[in-house]
């Protein structure tokens, strides 16, 4: 299966305007998943600011470009991996970030025991929290 990595096409494709600021922030994220606000302006050398990459992602997310994730105690982060039910792993001690596929493949994996006040759940988002095996690594060593 080929992935479209043209910004421009992308952003054609969710009905938005190729604007640099859109193009550049979609083109970071493109390369670097789960990405935070801060990693993109590093990314961009500061080029844009930070209320300008934040505009960029809203306008990215809200177009189902870009999916928003908000691991507790962490900054929000941003990844392009979007139109699938994956779920995410992260290491409590560097915040390393990874997906994981659904066990079940389809949304929701899990269901609520009750949904008072819902006519339905469609999904669930799971963050499994843990050690990478660096930090492991890191922790064992005298």
């Amino acid at each position: 299966m080929m992935v479209m990595t043209d910004p421009t096409v992308l952003l054609r494709g969710a009905g938005l305007r190729s604007t640099a600021p859109r193009r550049a922030v979609l083109e970071a994220l493109l390369t670097r998943p789960h990405a935070t606000v801060t990693d993109l302006s590093q990314a961009m050398d500061g080029q844009l600011s930070n209320q300008t990459i934040y505009n960029a992602l809203d306008d990215l997310a809200t177009s189902g470009l870009v999916r928003r994730i908000e691991p507790a105690g962490s900054p929000t982060r941003y990844e392009t991996r979007v139109g699938d039910n994956h779920h995410h792993l992260v290491c409590r001690s560097c915040g390393t970030v990874v997906d994981v596929d659904c066990h079940t493949g389809e949304a929701p994996c899990l269901r609520p025991a009750s949904h008072p006040g819902f006519a339905h759940v469609d999904e669930a988002e799971l963050i499994w929290w843990g050690m990478c095996t660096a930090c492991e690594e890191k922790r064992s060593v005298p």
